[in-house]
């Protein structure tokens, strides 16, 4: 079973030619709205292929959480310990080029309210996963609190950096993938060398570290060196949600692989979710996967 605890937000896409600059007004070519969320995002992509899928988290007590709780059944994600409170929804501005790119902004809502107390509720379902997917849109403190609280080796724990906040108060040791992209790395450490800035992340506790680097594909780092692996060639048209396909990819290809063969499945994952608008509406599916790997 994996589990995944983060957030649930609505997506407001905006297609423009380029990213605004700060000041800058331009025009919006279109606007469309999708379910999203890092942590939904994650859990659809897992389900899509097959895995069984407990999402943990929060939504408001408006149409927009009707609808997020309703998209992820439609997938096949297990919601019944995702709480419905007063207030809004999380939701996400996303404004995304015509060369892929994306610039987004967030703004919490219920995520915001996934506290201890909420952890503490769930915390044999937790604890009981193989597999717990966790990311940065609900609060840190309660991130910290949980790494904390699970027992020493079980469940195997990805954390995706994204997005990137100083985690180095963090029980780095309890954190066996580290998933950020080389922008996140940066931001994380300091430095642009992937190879130097992953390495100081294993030293500081962190199991593995597998950074994305887009067209160069993905490089793992382990106490013992650096692997990298190739990136899949597609014609990228929006690169929303592609590091959610790769970390729900990567969860459910663990559950029956060894790491290293399991990275090429979330690489594809994550290419195939750059070939399609929006973020779950371009989650892949199995077959879908299949193919691309064949080539």
């Amino acid at each position: 079973m994996i589990c995944v605890l983060g957030s649930i937000n609505t997506d407001l896409v905006i297609e423009v030619e380029t990213i605004p600059r700060p000041g800058e007004t331009i025009e919006g070519k279109s606007m469309a709205r999708y379910p999203g969320g890092k942590g939904a995002n994650q859990a659809v992509a897992a389900a899509r292929l097959g895995a069984r899928v407990v999402m943990l988290s929060k939504v408001g007590r408006d149409q927009f959480g009707d609808a997020l709780y309703a998209g992820l059944q439609e997938n096949r994600v297990d919601t019944r310990n995702v709480e419905r409170v007063e207030g809004p929804s999380g939701l996400a501005v996303i404004s995304v080029a015509d060369n892929g790119e994306n610039a987004i902004t967030v703004v919490a809502g219920a995520n915001a309210l996934v506290d201890r107390r909420y952890i503490d509720k769930h915390l044999d379902l937790l604890a009981s996963s193989d597999i717990l997917l966790l990311q940065l849109e609900i609060p840190l403190a309660t991130i910290d609190y949980l790494l904390r609280a699970l027992p020493a080796e079980k469940p195997l724990i990805i954390l995706d950096p994204s997005p990137a906040q100083d985690i180095s108060h963090l029980l780095l040791e309890r954190i066996d993938l580290l998933t950020p992209n080389e922008h996140e790395l940066n931001l994380l450490i300091g430095s642009s060398d992937i190879e130097a800035g992953s390495r100081l992340l294993v030293s500081r506790g962190v199991r593995n570290v597998i950074c994305t680097a887009g067209a160069e594909g993905a490089y793992l780092t382990t106490s013992a060196g650096i692997t990298g692996f190739p990136a899949f060639n597609v014609k990228p048209i929006d690169t929303t949600a592609a590091g959610d396909a790769f970390n729900g990819a990567l969860a459910w290809a663990l559950q029956t692989r060894p790491l290293k063969k399991a990275i090429p499945y979330a690489c594809a994952a994550g290419a195939l979710a750059t070939t399609k608008r929006g973020a779950q509406p371009s989650l892949p599916t199995l077959s879908e996967l299949e193919g691309i790997l064949k080539g």
